[in-house]
């Protein structure tokens, strides 16, 4: 079950990638559809299930996004296993927690990925400031509208499932 819902938020980032960056032309620069779909898999999931996850969110994000390829491999790589590892510590169930997490989770991207484009290419073109501040903040929100509407859904099926008796009638 879990590796459907993971390869559903995959196929629903990449939707909302590329409907996103078709729509408007800062998209990418102020939502990261992919980071929210890693973090959301991470809360659920063992540190080797984050690590994996991130890596393969991170190949997923490289190939689409032109850049350099496995920046967002070995970023999302390591927000995946932090975020499983804290997750597995922290219980996060009410809503600013779960935000915290998700705005954690894209910052923390951002600083691996503007560490990694020094290291890499010496002098890289970074970022606005006001993407480097907006960014996580669009997928707290992201996330947050994620994580309640799943949970939701869990509360209806668990009714469905408990009033969904047989009831046989005798005349």
């Amino acid at each position: 079950m879990r590796a459907v819902r993971f390869l559903l938020l995959v196929v629903g980032a990449l939707a909302v990638h590329f409907v996103g960056v078709r729509a408007v032309p800062g998209f990418s620069a102020v939502v990261d559809p992919f980071v929210v779909a890693l973090v959301f898999q991470a809360l659920d999931a063992s540190p080797l299930g984050g690590l994996v996850c991130g890596i393969a969110i991170g190949a997923t994000q490289d190939a689409v996004s032109g850049g350099l390829y496995g920046l967002y491999g070995f970023a999302d790589t390591v927000v995946g296993y932090a975020a499983a590892a804290v997750a597995q510590r922290v219980v996060i169930q009410r809503w600013p927690g779960v935000m915290l997490a998700f705005a954690a989770g894209a910052a923390l991207q951002q600083v691996i990925l503007v560490g990694l484009a020094f290291l890499v290419l010496g002098d890289p073109e970074l970022p606005g400031l006001a993407s480097l501040a907006i960014k996580p903040l669009a997928c707290a929100v992201l996330g947050l509208g994620l994580f309640i509407a799943t949970q939701r859904g869990r509360s209806r099926f668990e009714s469905w499932r408990r009033n969904r008796t047989a009831r046989i009638h005798f005349r």
